[in-house]
Order: structure tokens, then sequence, then C-alpha cells
């Protein structure tokens, strides 16, 4: 049986990966309405991803005899100034997302939680993924620029990289 103090921590964690799956979602959302396809499925496929981590969360809980709770989620933004912002936007939810798990990792070992210890080093994992390919994607937002055909090359390399992602899922 885990800690109070870690059955809580888990369950702001659950918050917190519920809260990125809603704001992927609208921020798809948003680039469906801009016309950036590309963009919108790969934050699609990521507000899955997101969601799927809090339900990972969530019955890891309930499976060591704790309380998992179904949080209340605040609206996400809906609109954003550019494709750019946006995607800056993704990368500092996944650095909060990691500092949280870090957090998280520390007070197992400090409540010797070694069950719970090793459950996060999937997520630590995940999160240093997310956060090397938030990188890499603006870099190449950055070297395509802001000129008038940015926004077509940004979307095209979009689409390039949900294939790639969607490869690498099929192997895993």
């Amino acid at each position: 049986m885990q800690s109070k103090k870690i059955e809580n921590a888990l369950n702001k964690q659950i918050e917190l990966e519920g809260y990125a799956s809603f704001t992927y979602l609208a921020m798809a959302g948003w680039c469906d309405n801009e016309g950036l396809e590309g963009c919108a499925q790969f934050l699609y496929r990521q507000a899955d991803e997101e969601r799927e981590h809090m339900m990972k969360i969530f019955h890891y809980i309930n499976e060591v005899d704790g309380n998992a709770v179904t949080p209340g989620i605040k609206q996400p933004p809906t609109s954003y100034e550019s494709v750019q912002q946006l995607f800056k936007l993704v990368y500092e939810h996944e650095k909060k997302v990691t500092k949280s798990i870090n957090d998280i990792v520390a007070l197992c070992y400090e409540e010797k939680d070694h069950a719970t210890l090793n459950f996060l080093q999937w997520y630590v994992e995940e999160q240093r993924e997310e956060e090397a390919l938030m990188r890499s994607i603006l870099d190449i937002m950055k070297l395509i620029g802001t000129g008038p055909q940015s926004l077509y090359y940004i979307d095209k390399e979009m689409e390039r990289i949900n294939k790639e992602e969607e490869k690498a899922d099929a192997q895993n």
C-alpha cells in the first residue's frame, strides 16, 4: 500500500495529464480551423496519448489499493497567436509534466516506495522523448521561418513527423 503523500501526488499527476489531453485537443481543433491538417493530426494523437498516460496512473492507484480521483479539468485556451506560439506552449507544458514526474520520483525515494518508483520509470523515459520531440519541432519551425509559405512547410513537416511517430508506435 502506498502512502497518502504519493497517492495525492499521483492524483495531481492525473489532473495534469488530463489537462494536457484537453489542451492538445483544443489545440488540434484550432489547427483544424486554420487549415493545418498535419498539425491537427499530430495534436489529436498527442491528446489521445495524454489520456492514456492519465488512465495508466488512474489504474495504477486503484491497483495498489489507493483511491484514484477523477479530476475536474479547467477549460484550456481555444485560440493562439500562431502555430509557433502553440508549439512553444506544448513544449512548456511538457517541461511542467516532466518536473512533476521527477518530483513524484523524488517522493518515492523519500517514502521508499519501490513499486511506484518502478512504475514511474516508463514516464521518465516518455517525458525525455516528448521534450526531445517538441524541441525538434520548434527547431524545424525556426528553420522554416515565418515567411508567406511557412505554414505550408510547417504542416508538411508535421505530416512527416506523424508518419514517423505512427511507424514507431506500430513497432512498439
